[in-house]
Formats: structure tokens, C-alpha cells, sequence
């Protein structure tokens, strides 16, 4: 029966990307500190579409063409340049609505174009905050599957890695899963899932400190919430918007 079943693969790194069959699977971009919680947030907010591009330089070019907002950052905080940083609570209904944004992250938008360029088939982006939309659209679709972690900087992190682990955990009858990396995250995730922030404190993961240095607990808490912005952003010619219903 399981061999019916679509794979489910999880990369806990953008350096291990390329091992896996990237053109036969739904790419799913895992960057919950914060660019794929921003980008749900953001869209949920109404947001008309956001553009994720991989450097400072193309956000600022791109932004003056299609006259967007430019948001970023590099290293934990807003890049030189760029009018808006990667806050989720940047993004307000009454700022965000019917724009455009133009974002460029130090890990999250990098991977997004990885993936694009070994031709992915179908890119969606995760966090938890949409969390439902992701596991819905994926047992809808009944197709391979890769979680992929933005992680810091090619190194593993805790947060991405239980991201996937809680996205195994609501699917895992649907899929094939022979994957060391899945039972990982899916561990990490079922030690984890009574206090998210609590187990990221307790276990000094490095993006906590990160963050924490900079003031930004709130941001923190508010990544780790379950479906407080459920929507599924889609990638589609350029743009990630939300996924029609």
C-alpha cells in the first residue's frame, strides 16, 4: 500500500538540497525565523504579491521598476537600503494591503531561487503561522514532497527542523517517508510541540540568541503560533501570491 504513496524528504539544509529530486517534488521553503512567517503574514494581511529575490541590489533595482515596497534583511536585521525590515509586524492590513513587496532574506529567498533553478515543480513557502494551508494543499495534492529548511547559513537550525517535524506529524499516513532526516525533525518536533518557544530557550538555539540580542522576543513568539496567518503562498511567475481556493 505505502508504495502507492507519494515520498516525503526533508533537507535540513539548503547545502543538502541537491540531494534530493527537486524537479519531481513540491518544494516546500521553510524559513520560520521570520521570512516565511513575514511573507504569510504579509499575505494574509493583503497583500497584493510579494517578490523574493536573492540579493540587496536586485530588491532595490526591482522595487524602483514596479514602484514596491523593498524589505529585507541581512543577518538578523534590516539591510542598508531597504525600506522595510523582515518583522511580521511590519506588515499590518493598513500598511500591507493591495502592495506589492520586493523581499530579500539571508537564507529563506536564497534557498526559494536554489530550488527554482533545479526546477522545482510546484514551490510553496512554509511557517507556522500557515501551518494547516501547508498540510492541507500537500495531502490535496498527493505528490512527492520536500521540506526544505532555510537553516542559517548552510547550518542545521532548531526552528525550520521542527517546522518540518510538525508538518510530518499531521501527514506522515499520507506519505511514503524512508528518510532519516524526516524521523529527526518529526523526534525534535514530538519533544518539542507542548512549548515551541520554551524548547528553543531551553535548548539555546542559536537564532533564539540571534533575535533575542536584538529585541525581538515578540517575533519569536509570534513565528512559533500555529495558523494565526493561514494562508498558502504560492510561487507563480515571479511572484509568491496566495494560493486560489
Amino acid at each position: 500500500m505505502s508504495n502507492n504513496k507519494p515520498s516525503l524528504y526533508t533537507s535540513l539544509s539548503p547545502a543538502l538540497l541537491h540531494l534530493y529530486d527537486v524537479n519531481s517534488s513540491i518544494v516546500v521553503i521553510i524559513d520560520v525565523l521570520r521570512a516565511t512567517s513575514t511573507i504569510a503574514t504579509a499575505l494574509y494581511n493583503g497583500a497584493k504579491a510579494i517578490v523574493p529575490v536573492d540579493s540587496v541590489a536586485e530588491c532595490i533595482r526591482i522595487g524602483k521598476q514596479i514602484e514596491a515596497i523593498t524589505a529585507g534583511e541581512r543577518d538578523g536585521q534590516i539591510a542598508e537600503g531597504l525600506q522595510q525590515g523582515n518583522s511580521p509586524f511590519e506588515y499590518s492590513k493598513e500598511f500591507i494591503e493591495g502592495k506589492t513587496l520586493v523581499l530579500t532574506t539571508t537564507n529563506g529567498t536564497k534557498l526559494l531561487h536554489m530550488a527554482l533553478e533545479k526546477g522545482a515543480k510546484e514551490i510553496i513557502t512554509g511557517s507556522f503561522p500557515n501551518v494547516d494551508a501547508v498540510c492541507n494543499h500537500l495531502v490535496k495534492q498527493n505528490k512527492n514532497v520536500i521540506l526544505a529548511c532555510a537553516a542559517w547559513k548552510n547550518r542545521i537550525n532548531i526552528e525550520d527542523t521542527l517546522f518540518a517535524g510538525a508538518v510530518i506529524n499531521t501527514i506522515q499516513q499520507h506519505f511514503s517517508i524512508a528518510c532519516d532526516s524526516s524521523q529527526i525533525a518529526h523526534t525534535l518536533y514530538l519533544q518539542a510541540q507542548k512549548d515551541l518557544y520554551h524548547f528553543m530557550q531551553q535548548h539555546n538555539a542559536s537564532h533564539y540568541h540571534r533575535l533575542t540580542n536584538f529585541g525581538l522576543e515578540k517575533d519569536i513568539r509570534y513565528c512559533l503560533t500555529p495558523n494565526i496567518a493561514n494562508v498558502l503562498p504560492e510561487y507563480r511567475d515571479g511572484k509568491l501570491q496566495c494560493a486560489e481556493k
